[in-house]
């Protein structure tokens, strides 16, 4: 069975809605080389498809939409048990990807449900539709193996408002349905037992010429109507995020790095989803916290295609250095959730360690061709 599902639906008038289904359910679909090389040429040819109206993306299993990058797959590489241009290919073609979505002509409406993390963030906030569930959970984990935010994130989580990104890059904190609409994250709230009849109604829209037919907008109309079919099942979840909102601001209105760790992991609460950012921010990797700081304040004002390039040359950097295989060994290798952080505490990092970090690879970015 392929790795990536692609589908051609054709609409009541003769249109055709494209689709894209991550069938790795095992690994919580995952997101692999060989998916992004089969996605990309099917998105480009749907794009010159003029019979092609929108693409929708979703995914195998309730459990995720994806958790993530292939990072195992990475980890061999970086050991030497896979080709040395591994990492770098799977990066430049995971952004290309990536920003192929964010800069799509036609409707991308994501599925996102369940588990979205990491690699499964850089696909949803590219789509043009974003809709989450009442399961979806949200999430840029990547303090937890030596990483850091990547796939756009440099873009969309210097987004949030009142240091909102910089706290959920550094904690992992996760972000449910009513959050992610709130945060800007997302785009609709839709409950679950709606994917079929989203379907339905997406191959009984009308999709003929003229203005009261933009595709745009007939996605919209019907997202709309399931939208508000769906308010009752996100009537009664809280908003964690949302209800941290002033503490959050608070705590990253501070001079350092350092200090806004310290006044995190001071804060005394009862709150379950507040601790549980501290715990993962305590046990992440120094190097990860101390190389988000400087790449949301780099990126701060970029374009997105400098983000990808920039992201890029900072991802195969991080492929050089111990940190991320060593967060990734103890975390999904070996599994003995036991890393042996490069430094003990954010204060001790050494500047000159990610200045190499953050030192790009080459003379020309093998994403300059992005516009």
């Amino acid at each position: 069975m392929s790795c990536v599902l692609f589908e051609e639906h054709t609409t009541q008038d003769g249109h055709v809605i494209g689709e894209i289904t991550l069938n790795a359910e095992r690994s919580l679909n995952a997101l692999t080389l060989e998916m992004i090389e089969k996605i990309l040429p099917r998105l480009n040819q749907w794009q010159s498809d003029e019979r092609v109206v929108a693409v929708l993306l979703d995914s195998a299993g309730e459990k995720a939409f994806c958790a993530g990058g292939d990072v195992v797959n990475l980890y061999k590489a970086i050991q030497g048990e896979g080709a040395a241009d591994f990492p770098e290919r799977f990066f430049e073609n995971e952004y290309r990807l990536d920003y192929q979505l964010h800069t799509y002509p036609k409707p991308v409406i994501c599925w996102g449900n369940g588990i979205v993390m990491g690699g499964g963030m850089g696909l949803l906030s590219g789509s043009s539709h974003r809709i989450v569930t009442e399961t979806s959970r949200l999430a840029m984990p990547e303090v937890t193996i030596g990483l850091y935010p990547d796939v756009g994130a440099s873009w969309f989580l210097n987004r949030l408002p009142g240091g909102t990104g910089r706290f959920l890059a550094m904690t992992g904190g996760q972000i449910n349905a009513p959050d992610a609409v709130h945060l800007g994250l997302a785009d609709r709230a839709i409950a679950s037992h709606y994917r079929n009849e989203l379907a339905e109604k997406l191959l009984a829209a009308r999709w003929g010429e003229g203005e009261d037919t933009d595709a745009h907008g007939v996605v919209n109309r019907v997202l709309r109507e399931l939208e508000q079919a769906s308010q009752n099942v996100f009537a009664e979840m809280e908003a964690p995020v949302y209800k941290s909102s002033s503490l959050i601001r608070e705590l990253m209105d501070h001079d350092t790095v350092e200090q806004m760790v310290e006044a995190v992991l001071a804060v005394k609460t009862d709150d379950q989803w507040f601790s549980k950012a501290q715990k993962t921010l305590a046990h992440g990797s120094p190097v990860s916290v101390k190389l988000i700081h400087e790449q949301l304040a780099r990126a701060k004002h970029m374009s997105l295609a400098d983000v990808f390039r920039f992201e890029l040359a900072l991802s195969v950097q991080c492929c050089r250095h111990r940190e991320f295989p060593e967060g990734v060994r103890a975390l999904l290798v070996d599994k003995d959730g036991q890393p042996s952080w490069t430094y003990p505490d954010v204060a001790s990092v050494d500047p000159s360690f990610i200045d190499e970090l953050l030192a790009s690879p080459w003379d020309t970015n093998p994403l300059a061709d992005l516009t």
